[in-house]
């Protein structure tokens, strides 16, 4: 099987989205029991690691952590030097960083599948498990309205991605100047209806999916209060919610902030599915680790 990689949604195709959906699918039921493949980690968090590692435990494969302290990258070895190296030890990477022209630069000279655990520009897997979330609670995003509320992240660029290679309708509510990444809005807009306002309640209304983030993101701990009178009216809350769709669903990628980006009622309200967003890593990374690794 030719070497593929993973760093951003669209890397793949509507259609290998839905098998790898299907796959994801049959592994949650445990209806899988392939294992193929071991796998290394090039920077921590709780989800992230977490689901990788026992993702990878669960397919028969062994998950090696290996923090920025644990291998010449830290000392200044150059990436390709890193990928070319750990290409003859392991069968697959998975990379969570800030730059993403790190992770660029890894799948350029790795000779096996890398895939973008995280980086500051797109956080691909983390949406695959919240379509997978809509797809299970809501039947799928054709014809759905998905809203985001808050920074124009790295979760809102992931989110331009889907809406580019899947269609569906996408409103994103951010303060000025804290706007998604021009190139990818402006690459969605071809195939989707894509906009971007200042106003929350335009973009909730009548969503079928209400998604948010914190504020400051890790490496942004010292804007915390610049961010906070910045995002001031963008909390999502039960008024807010009352704008969308009536099942409308809550979606939040985790770690939460009660009171700042989102309210406790909301998040642990009869409307929210962030646990089964959060269970959904697991099962779609499982089936994203055997569909570029597998045999």
């Amino acid at each position: 099987m030719a070497k593929r990689d993973f760093l951003a949604i669209t890397d793949f195709s509507r259609d290998e989205i839905q098998r790898l959906f299907d796959l994801a699918t049959k592994m949650k039921s445990r209806a899988y029991r392939e294992t193929p493949l071991s796998m290394i980690f090039a920077k921590s968090s709780t989800r992230t690691r977490v689901s990788f590692e026992v993702g990878a435990y669960q397919l028969g494969g062994q998950a090696l952590f290996l923090s920025s302290r644990d291998i010449q990258i830290g000392r200044g070895e150059p990436i390709p030097d890193t990928a070319r190296v750990l290409s003859r030890y392991v069968d697959g990477i998975m990379i969570r960083t800030f730059d993403h022209d790190e992770v660029v630069d890894l799948a350029r000279h790795a000779t096996i599948p890398v895939i973008n655990g995280l980086t500051d520009l797109t956080h691909p897997c983390q949406v695959l498990a919240d379509l997978f979330t809509i797809r299970e609670h809501l039947g799928g995003w054709e014809g759905k309205r998905i809203a985001w509320v808050g920074d124009g992240n790295n979760m809102a660029n992931a989110w331009l991605e889907a809406a580019a290679v899947l269609g569906f309708e996408l409103s994103l509510a951010c303060p000025e100047g804290f706007e998604p990444n021009r190139a990818k809005f402006e690459a969605a807009q071809q195939h989707a209806k894509v906009t971007v306002t200042e106003v929350p309640e335009e973009a909730v209304e009548g969503a079928h999916a209400v998604n948010t983030d914190v504020w400051a993101s890790m490496g942004q701990e010292g804007e915390a209060d610049a961010r906070r009178n910045a995002f001031k009216g963008y909390t999502v809350d039960a008024d807010l919610m009352k704008l969308a769709a009536p099942k409308a669903i809550f979606l939040h990628c985790l770690p939460a902030h009660r009171g700042e980006e989102v309210t406790a009622d909301v998040i642990d309200g009869p409307q929210s599915r962030v646990w089964d967003e959060a269970e959904n890593r697991l099962h779609v990374q499982k089936a994203l680790l055997a569909t570029l690794m597998g045999s």
